[in-house]
């Protein structure tokens, strides 16, 4: 699980194509100097990868077909910033919400409003998760988490602060680009009971709570 606090802005150093997959190595450097450990887990652009082979200044990570065929990270060239995120550790503060790192979908930048040193971006919304987005909800942009602001049939807006585009790369977007989209995970089991799905294996251990009274 993460935050969606962005730790560190790092860049890609190469991404090797082999068979299905791909290997993608990163440079970053953590704020508190601390290298990850072999098979920790890091979200690069809000993707959970494992990491191998990690050093001081960066580590490798292998994806699979099914991660280049759900995200933009087949995408990335050498050179390329991305936002890098540590996975959260029980007694940290979570000052964001959730997020499991699982990419949802890709939005697209419809819109940029400046209002001074503050940005209100407007992103399209694939209608097969408009409803595990809710207004004042939570979504992971690339791997950040920020509330939903506003929200239309098919789009959603989302409204951004300075420091949040200082230490991220959404400072760099422009209209038209493509980003990783990932719901609440709260919202995602809301939605599934209201379709009649099955308890899930939390609700089944806690009991079945008010919605059943």
């Amino acid at each position: 699980m993460f935050t969606g606090l962005i730790e560190a802005v790092g860049r890609v150093a190469s991404l090797r194509r082999s068979g299905g997959g791909a290997r993608l190595t990163i440079e970053v450097r953590w704020p508190d100097d601390d290298a990850p450990r072999p098979g920790d887990s890091i979200a690069v652009d809000g993707a959970c990868l494992t990491a191998v082979e990690p050093t001081a200044g960066g580590f490798a990570a292998d994806l699979s077909s099914e991660t280049l065929r759900r995200t933009l990270l087949g995408e990335l060239h050498a050179g390329e910033p991305v936002n890098c995120e540590r996975a959260l550790r029980l007694g940290d503060r979570l000052g964001g919400h959730l997020v499991q790192g699982h990419v949802d979908g890709v939005t697209r930048v419809l819109a940029i409003r400046n209002e001074g040193g503050f940005s209100r971006w407007r992103l399209a919304l694939p209608a097969e998760l408009s409803r595990e987005v809710a207004l004042k909800g939570s979504v992971a942009i690339h791997g950040v988490s920020l509330t939903v602001a506003a929200l239309g049939d098919d789009w959603f807006e989302v409204a951004l602060i300075p420091a949040t585009l200082q230490a991220t790369t959404l400072e760099q977007q422009r209209v038209g680009g493509r980003l990783h989209l990932e719901t609440d995970v709260l919202a995602k089991y809301v939605a599934r009971r209201l379709d009649g799905g099955a308890p899930s294996a939390i609700e089944r251990m806690f009991g079945s709570g008010a919605g059943d009274a």
